[in-house]
C-alpha cells in the first residue's frame, strides 16, 4: 500500500527522511551491529545519540545556557502534576484556559495548591485567544500557565501573556519547532514530541535552572523531582531512548530545511491554502476567531452531522486519513505538521473542492 496523507492530530507524521534512516539502521546502528532499541542507555553510542540530539535542539532553538533540556517520560500529562510539584513554592498558580488540555493541567494544579483560572475561552467553545494583556495575575503567583497551541480547537497564542514579572510556563506540545521562538520568555517550555517531532513516549521539557531546586512539595517523588533528571543527564533512569534517537533525527531534518525560520515560511503558506478555501468555501468552514487560527490544527466543520461523516469516510477511502475531529467537539480537524508536505495540503484541499461541487444543495 502507499503511503497516505496523515492528518491525525498524534501520534502523527514523520518525515519519509527520518523513518528511511530509522529504517536502514534499524538492525545495525552506526556499526554497533545492534538496533538503538537493544542498546545500553549507558553506552557510548547512545551517549552520543542524546548529546547531539540537546545540541541540535540548543541550536535550532537557540536555547540559553541557563536552561536545561530534559528528555523525560510520562508525556505531557504528567508535567501536569510536576510543574505545581517542582514551582508551586506559595501554593498560588494562575491559568489561562484555551481548551482541554489547559483544563487538564488546570485541574491537576489545584490538587497541589490554589490555581486560579485568570482568563478562559470556555464560553465561546475555545473558538478564541482571550485578551491577556492585563490580567489580575496575583502577586504571590508562583507562574504563570498556558498551552499555547490548543490542538482540540485549533487556536495559537500569537502574543504570550502579560505575566506581570510571573514565571510563564508552556505546553508547547502540537506547536514544537513550527516557528521560531525566544526561549527566555519562558520559565518552562515543554511539550510531548508525538505531535511534530517524534514518535509516542518522549516529553522534552526546557527549564530555566533557577527552577530547578531541592524545594518541592512535600511528597514529591524521586521521578518527579527536574533536579533528579537535570542532575543525572536525563539518565537517572532508562531513558525513551528509541524515541530520543528519532527525535534527533527529525533536529537534524529540520537544520537541513533551514531551520524554524524556514519552517514557519513553509507552515504559513500550508496553512494558507488551507484557510484561504475554508473562507470562500461554500461547504465548509473554520470554526476559529482569524487571528486565533493555529498554523498546525485547522479544525472545520460542513454543520451537518451526517455530511460531516460521509466526508470524513470518503476521504480516508482518498487517502486522507484521520481528518475526524476530536471526540469532545465533531467536525474535521487537519493537523498540518512540519512533516506534512505541502503536496498533501494542495491535494487535500482539491478533494474538499470536489466534495463541495458533489454535495452542495
Amino acid at each position: 500500500m502507499e503511503r497516505v496523507y496523515n492528518f491525525s492530530a498524534g501520534p502523527a507524521v514523520l518525515p519519509e527522511e527520518v523513518l528511511r534512516e530509522c529504517q536502514e539502521e534499524m538492525m545495525n546502528y552506526g556499526g554497533t551491529g545492534m538496533s538503538v532499541m537493544e542498546m545500553s542507555h549507558r553506552s557510548k553510542a547512545f551517549e552520543n545519540i542524546i548529546n547531539t540530539a540537546e545540541a541540535d535542539l540548543r541550536e535550532l532553538m537557540n536555547i540559553p545556557d541557563n536552561y536545561k533540556v530534559l528528555f523525560l517520560q510520562g508525556g505531557a500529562s504528567l508535567q501536569f502534576a510536576m510543574i505545581p510539584m517542582n514551582l508551586m513554592k506559595n501554593k498560588v498558580a494562575d491559568y489561562i484556559i484555551t481548551g482541554q488540555w489547559a483544563k487538564k493541567a488546570f485541574a491537576e494544579a489545584k490538587i497541589y495548591g490554589d490555581a486560579l483560572a485568570v482568563a478562559s475561552s470556555a464560553d465561546e467553545t475555545f473558538s478564541y485567544i482571550p485578551d491577556c494583556s492585563n490580567l489580575p495575575i496575583r502577586e504571590n503567583a508562583d507562574y504563570v500557565y498556558i498551552c499555547e497551541n490548543n490542538t482540540i480547537y485549533g487556536t495559537k497564542f500569537k502574543t504570550l501573556p502579560n505575566t506581570k514579572g510571573k514565571t510563564l510556563v508552556a505546553d508547547v506540545s502540537s506547536c514544537f519547532l513550527s516557528e521560531p521562538v525566544d526561549v527566555s520568555k519562558y520559565g518552562i517550555i515543554y511539550g510531548g514530541v508525538q505531535k511534530n517531532i517524534g514518535p509516542a513516549g518522549t516529553v522534552i521539557v526546557i527549564i530555566r535552572e533557577d527552577l530547578i531546586t531541592e524545594d518541592v512539595l512535600p511528597g514529591t517523588p524521586t521521578m518527579m523531582k527536574y533536579k533528579i533528571h537535570a542532575d543525572n543527564k536525563s539518565l537517572y533512569n532508562t531513558p525513551p531512548a528509541y524515541g530520543i534517537y528519532v527525535c534527533g533525527k527529525v533536529f537534524k531534518w529540520l537544520k537541513a530545511q533551514g531551520g524554524l525560520g524556514v519552517m514557519k515560511e513553509k507552515n504559513e503558506k500550508k496553512a494558507g491554502i488551507l484557510y484561504d478555501f475554508l473562507d470562500n468555501s461554500k461547504l465548509f468552514k473554520g470554526t476559529v476567531r482569524k487571528e486565533d487560527r493555529s498554523l498546525m490544527n485547522v479544525p472545520f466543520v460542513t454543520g451537518d452531522d451526517e455530511l460531516d461523516a460521509k466526508f470524513i469516510k470518503e476521504a480516508s477511502a482518498a487517502g486522507f486519513v484521520n481528518l475526524k475531529g476530536h471526540r469532545s467537539v465533531g467536525g474535521m480537524r487537519a493537523s498540518i505538521y512540519n512533516a506534512m508536505p505541502l503536496e498533501g495540503v494542495e491535494k487535500l484541499v482539491g478533494f474538499m473542492k470536489k466534495f463541495e461541487e458533489e454535495n452542495l444543495k
